[in-house]
């Protein structure tokens, strides 16, 4: 499977926590030299957008666990790896 695939399956997937959908995956942000990825733009049940690193969360095939709340980070810390990183969904390039 490739990167492109692995995205898109990503995007589908629940975020849970011990078992309650805490929000979606909505965008999956990529480091932009090796487009490995360094997290996800979640969309939380609250509507807020939050940044949840690769590190912080476990994917089990259908959905996206993670352990404790602090994993998702706020919207500041979203802006910042959303301006350096490459966005699946927008496909825009970190500005230089």
């Amino acid at each position: 499977m490739g990167i492109n695939e692995l995205v898109e399956e990503l995007l589908r997937q629940s975020v849970l926590l011990r078992g309650i959908e805490v929000g979606r995956v909505v965008d999956v942000i990529l480091e932009p030299e090796h487009h490995a990825v360094i997290g996800y733009e979640v969309r939380c049940k609250d509507g807020r957008h939050r940044f949840l690193p690769r590190a912080a969360a476990t994917n089990d095939g259908g959905h996206i666990e993670i352990d404790s709340p602090f994993g998702l980070l706020d919207t500041d810390q979203l802006d910042f790896y959303r301006s350096r990183g490459l966005t699946l969904r927008t496909r825009k390039e970190p500005a230089a």
